[in-house]
């Protein structure tokens, strides 16, 4: 079935709040208004955008080190996400938890996460409490193609596919883990092949097209909220940005930057919007308008918010 005009709209809208809120908070990291390191997402946008458009709200996901794209998606709030970066009291985390690691257990977000590959066991518990209790929910682990190689990712697709649970393992091949590129640590060709060790699903996909990923997703998802058991998705992409802000880059060929930025997956929607569905410049220019001065607000809030006290260091450390 055709994606309609009013679904596509959405995912442009959700790829420019992420690319803007990235591009932002890459300003206000330089200006050294934000502490830590910094991730950024910029170029992964379709991936996320087109999975979470097929969750429900109470669906869970569990993000990465580069979770900013993530948790936009599924719906978190741009003000607190930036305060959380900018290590505020109206932060996510209250301040505590930074950039990468925002969770807001109310939207499915099981929180983004700074260890490789650590994500996928938590989805595979979150799975396993929705089969148990028969909710109907699914979980989402995000990762890349680097964290294939830690022992995470083949314990929980075992078990995922053991006890055929709800779980989709979306790895997003953005062609590097940290500063290796794909070819030196994978002895495959394609994540999405590794499915047959475990008896499941493979489905491999341009990362680019957000068409494509909602799509995919659309039957994935229904598929395995039925009880059809766990998949492993796979969609190729490319982070603009290095590993983190201030990464030199001098371990990527000549060209190769340039060369994914003129597959831009914001470029490519807007093409479709406008030769497919007759969406004129000006509605497009209207959402990075509305965008923008939600980013703007997301800014200012951040920038007025109080940082923690002291005292609220010992706070939130155990379960009351």
């Amino acid at each position: 079935m055709k994606i309609s005009k009013e679904r596509l709209l959405e995912l442009y809208e959700t790829m420019m709040k992420i690319r803007n809120f990235e591009e932002r908070v890459s300003g206000l990291f330089a200006g050294g208004h934000i502490p830590g390191f910094l991730h950024l997402y910029v170029g992964q946008e379709a991936v996320a955008a087109g999975v979470c458009a097929n969750l429900h709200k109470d669906d869970y996901i569990t993000s990465t080190h580069r979770g900013h794209g993530h948790c936009i998606a599924k719906g978190a709030d741009v003000k607190r996400m930036m305060a959380e970066l900018f290590g505020k009291r109206t932060g996510y985390c209250k301040g505590k938890g930074g950039s990468m690691h925002v969770v807001d257990v109310n939207l499915g977000i099981l929180g983004a996460n700074g260890i490789v590959g650590a994500g996928m066991p938590i989805a595979v518990g979150a799975a396993f409490s929705a089969k148990t209790k028969g909710t109907g929910q699914v979980a989402v682990a995000f990762f890349g193609e680097g964290a294939t190689g830690t022992g995470y990712f083949h314990e929980s697709l075992n078990l995922a596919a053991v006890l055929k649970l709800p779980a989709i393992f979306v790895c997003e091949s953005n062609q590097y883990a940290e500063f290796t590129p794909r070819e030196k640590h994978l002895p495959v060709k394609t994540v999405a092949e590794r499915s047959k060790a475990y008896g499941i699903e493979g489905h491999a996909m341009n990362g680019n097209n957000v068409v494509e990923v909602f799509e995919e997703l659309s039957a994935i998802v229904a598929k395995v909220r039925k009880g059809g058991g766990p998949v492993i998705v796979e969609c190729f992409t490319n982070r603009w940005s290095g590993h983190y802000e201030g990464d030199p880059q001098k371990y990527r060929p000549a060209g190769e930057a340039e060369a994914w930025r003129k597959k831009d997956p914001i470029l490519h929607v807007e093409q479709v919007l406008r030769e497919q569905y007759d969406v004129d410049i000006t509605e497009l220019a209207a959402i990075k308008d509305q965008v923008e001065r939600e980013i703007d607000e997301a800014e200012r809030f951040s920038m007025e918010s109080p940082l923690p006290e002291g005292e609220e260091t010992l706070q939130d450390v155990y379960a009351s």
